[in-house]
């Protein structure tokens, strides 16, 4: 028997980054609501606030130990090719600084280590997760333009060929969500390294966020 909606839910909400996901759309659209009605509502806002806040820190305990996952990538194999080893490089190790700075960004906020720390770390956090986002978006376009001159190659009269064009286009979809994704955490990391009003307006991180979130959720969603 086949999985239905709720075993798929569940399987998905198993998943670090299920949960993950779930709780960054209860991230963005809180601060949505608190930008929403800050002007008239002001209880509403600080509740919307506080609910941004516990979300942005639960996702930070959550990740605990996640700099793993780039690190391993380095120690393993970043790339098949000598192009895709440097850029597997600088995306892995990008991430890995990210969570594990992310770590002492989230002590310090909870209070456990000097809150003056919370700055220089999510300063020192962004700007890994800025290089990693930056590299991961190179290597998915060097794929994505890779799965298209390979789908102009294909006999689509075969079978074998309409196999291989499903597969290219499942690929396709998949990396599209996570350069959808990338380039969305990109311009709210960019809010930490470099504010400015574009990227430090409510409603950019809030877009920006759920964009995020949803390819999220598009990419680990159970088949």
């Amino acid at each position: 028997m086949s999985n239905d909606t709720v075993d798929k839910l569940v399987i998905f909400l198993a998943k670090r980054d299920g949960i993950d996901k779930l709780v960054k759309t209860f991230q963005y659209v809180s601060k949505l609501a608190h930008w929403q009605v800050e002007p008239t509502r002001p209880d509403l806002a600080k509740r919307a606030k506080n609910w941004e806040v516990a979300s942005g820190l639960s996702r930070k305990a959550f990740r605990t130990g996640r700099f793993l996952t780039g690190f391993n990538a380095l120690r393993r194999s970043p790339g098949a090719t000598p192009l895709f080893r440097t850029l597997g490089i600088f995306a892995n190790a990008g991430e890995m600084v990210y969570f594990f700075f992310d770590h002492f960004l989230w002590v310090s906020r909870i209070g456990l280590l000097d809150a003056s720390l919370a700055r220089k770390m999510s300063f020192i956090s962004a700007f890994g997760e800025s290089v990693g986002y930056v590299f991961f978006i190179i290597m998915d376009y060097i794929m994505l333009k890779k799965g298209l001159e390979q789908e102009r190659k294909l006999d689509k009269s075969s079978a074998e060929g309409k196999k291989e064009m499903q597969r290219i286009k499942g690929d396709r979809i998949m990396r599209l969500m996570a350069v959808a994704a990338n380039v969305a955490d990109l311009i709210i990391a960019l809010a930490d390294i470099e504010p400015n009003p574009f990227c430090c307006h409510a409603v950019t991180l809030g877009i920006s966020g759920l964009v995020s979130a949803w390819a999220g959720w598009y990419r680990n969603w159970p088949s």
